[in-house]
């Protein structure tokens, strides 16, 4: 696919230094040089500056406030291209006025200020932002979502069960009792563009928005192929049988730390046997009812959500440029 990357957090060129992470000298003078930057990311969502109603990522300075809330040293994401550091620290401890209902949730609207910042900076839920950002913006945000959130879930040793601290800048953790060093994990899933002719098949799981629909999608198991993962998951959910499987493109997926591998899929079956446990409703879409859904015409179906590899490879397709 000659455009793939321009998918959303499909990458900026971001130059991440991934030679100063053994430097913990070299790490600190970045962070301390002028024009550093630091993305504060609490429980999950990032700092956003807003502007004519497009977001991005608001990064402070390491000696704001709210920083010194972090538990962690902050993670390096990389230099800009004036060379400056660009950090990420997690400030989940910060206490807002109240907490919303729908933090958490599969799609949480609610945006927390801070006190003492300009009012344009508010917390939010990069899924309800993610369609406005720019590339660096993407992928500055969505790095930083997933490395703090894999800090996050693994402060112990999985060998040995004693602690763990960030080091390499915060790209490993290493245990203080058995000295096991600790990666950040990606766990690669496929995502269909399942066709049969002039159709596509689209389903939604249990508790996503109202008439939502997206491409089928599954993790790839261990000892598994790209192409056997495609067909296996098609028919689990569907029970369509799928031949031919190409490649198409990928996309880091922060929500926790994926990596979406977008793929077409030749269908050799057109009969759906659904899955209730993984799948509500699946139904093949004709070409033009597919654009009257994302034109907002459909009285029944809805798109996936702007910004997704399902959202990027459907809209290739009914504009005959997956190639």
């Amino acid at each position: 696919m000659r455009h793939a990357e321009t998918v959303t957090f499909g990458g900026s060129g971001l130059d991440r230094a991934s030679e100063l992470r053994g430097n913990p000298a070299a790490v600190a003078a970045l962070l301390g040089a002028p024009g550093a930057g630091v993305l504060p990311v609490w429980r999950g969502k990032q700092l956003m500056r807003w502007a004519e109603g497009a977001a991005a990522p608001a990064m402070l300075p390491a000696g704001a406030e709210i920083l010194a809330l972090a538990a962690e040293p902050p993670v390096l994401l990389g230099r800009g291209e004036d060379g400056t550091g660009l950090f990420a620290a997690d400030v989940s401890s910060w206490e807002p006025g109240e907490l919303p209902e729908t933090l958490g949730a599969f799609h949480d609207p609610s945006e927390q200020p801070v006190p003492g910042l300009p009012e344009d900076h508010r917390f939010a839920e990069l899924r309800a932002c993610m369609g406005g950002l720019d590339a660096r913006g993407a992928e500055l945000a969505s790095t930083a979502r997933a490395v703090l959130g894999w800090h996050a879930t693994h402060r112990f040793c999985a060998r040995c069960g004693g602690p763990t601290a960030p080091v390499e800048a915060g790209w490993q953790r290493a245990c203080a009792d058995c000295g096991g060093r600790h990666f950040p994990r990606t766990d690669p899933v496929v995502i269909m563009l399942v066709t049969r002719g002039n159709s596509v098949l689209v389903g939604r799981s249990p508790g996503w928005p109202e008439g939502m629909y997206s491409l089928l999608a599954g993790f790839v198991e261990p000892g598994e192929t790209i192409e056997a993962a495609v067909r296996r998951e098609v028919f689990e959910e569907s029970g369509v049988r799928v031949g031919a499987v190409r490649y198409l493109a990928s996309q880091p997926w922060p929500f926790p730390a994926s990596l979406m591998l977008g793929c077409e899929g030749v269908a050799e079956s057109t009969e759906i046997v659904l899955d209730p446990v993984e799948l509500e409703d699946a139904r093949w879409m004709s070409r033009e009812e597919m654009a009257e859904v994302f034109e907002g015409r459909h009285a029944q179906v809805r798109p996936a959500r702007e910004g997704a590899i399902a959202h990027f490879l459907i809209a290739n397709w009914l504009a005959d440029s997956l190639d």
